[in-house]
This record gives structure tokens, C-alpha cells and sequence, in this order.
């Protein structure tokens, strides 16, 4: 279970120094210290769950939701969020794992979200579309589509048959909230796709 300070200090307002109650069962085991000011339990819990603790508002992206979607083969171990107006990467490291936080633009910040629930626990998750968007903007900027299907296939390793599934309304709404030339390029390509598929 995740626990604030706050509420802690609450649960703990009867002892003579709650501060150091909260000491005492985080020496104990029972509690541990996520960030300054937030905790856990010795309840089991998806950790991934933790990311929106950490940092608010923020939501599951970039390699983490590529592959929680199968879209890439890698497992991945490094809890990696959006967020925005940070204007640097921000980095915690705790004792459930790394968790990062990288920028996109503000405008396209709402969009393409999933509340997810697992064990009582609710996060937010990006979807498809927007994991390979959030990584897509990330990235240095291609020249053409020719470079894209590299970048996509062979340095992102991508599966091509669920890249293929992937919703082209969406990306292409969603392009007019990056303005970013990877993404203009991926839409450009990704319809490109499609009348190929339908000639063959």
C-alpha cells in the first residue's frame, strides 16, 4: 500500500513522536521509503504503480508501454514516463526499481492515456500509438521515410505485424499536438503503408 507522510503522521498522531515512529518501521522493514515523503508497505504490489506517486501528473510510456504492448521484444526494467514542462529528464532511483520522467509537449499531453487497474492499484498507461509517438519525439529527427522504417524496424525493433495494426487516425490527430518532424515522417509512411497493402 502506498502511504504520503501525510498520512502517516496521521495513523501516528497518538505517539509521542510520530517522525520517529515512521523511522522506527522503515528500520523495521515494514515500511519503505520510496521518495522523500512517500512510502509503501510490505503489501505486494505492481511497482510500475508507483510512477504516478512519484511524480504527478505523469503516465507509463516510451520503452516501459512498447513493451507492456508486445510492441518490442525486450523486457524492460526501467519504469520510463511522460511528463511535461520538466524541461530535463528527471531520475529516481529507489529501492523497487529506476523510474524516469522525460518531457513531450503539453498539448499532446492528454491524449492516448488507458487507467489500467491491477490489484486494487490504479495507473495510467500510454497506449500504442502514443508509447511509439512519446519515443518517436525523443529521438533525433530523421530525414525520410526510408530512414523511418530503419529507425522503426531496426533500431526500435518494432513487430511489424503489430506495428501494422496500429491506428493511423490517431497518429495523424495526434501529430498536430507534437509538430515534430519524426512523427510527420512516421504518418507520411505509415499511409504510404497502407495503399501498398491494399495493391497487393
Amino acid at each position: 500500500m502506498i502511504k504520503t507522510t501525510k498520512i502517516l503522521l496521521e495513523e501516528y498522531q497518538d505517539y509521542v513522536n510520530p517522525f520517529s515512529k515512521i523511522k522506527r518501521e522503515v528500520d523495521s522493514g515494514r515500511l519503505t521509503k520510496i521518495v522523500k515523503g512517500l512510502y509503501i508497505t510490505k503489501d505486494r504490489m505492481p511497482e510500475y504503480c508507483l510512477a504516478l506517486a512519484i511524480q504527478n501528473p505523469s503516465y507509463l510510456s516510451f520503452e516501459f508501454a512498447l513493451s507492456y504492448h508486445q510492441m518490442i521484444p525486450e523486457a524492460v526494467y526501467v519504469y520510463t514516463s511522460a511528463s511535461y514542462n520538466k524541461r530535463k529528464i528527471k531520475e529516481y532511483q529507489t529501492p523497487v526499481g529506476l523510474f524516469t520522467y522525460r518531457d513531450i509537449p503539453k498539448e499532446a499531453f492528454p491524449y492516448g492515456i488507458e487507467i489500467m487497474e491491477e490489484n486494487g492499484y490504479t495507473y495510467f498507461l500510454a497506449s500504442k500509438e502514443k508509447a511509439l509517438l512519446d519515443k518517436l519525439y525523443s529521438l533525433a529527427p530523421v530525414d525520410n521515410q526510408k530512414d523511418m522504417q530503419a529507425l522503426l524496424f531496426e533500431d526500435l525493433r518494432i513487430d511489424e505485424e503489430l506495428f501494422d495494426t496500429l491506428n493511423v487516425d490517431d497518429i495523424e490527430f495526434l501529430s498536430e499536438k507534437y509538430k515534430c518532424k519524426n512523427i510527420y515522417i512516421l504518418c507520411k509512411y505509415m499511409k504510404g503503408r497502407k495503399r501498398h497493402e491494399k495493391t497487393n
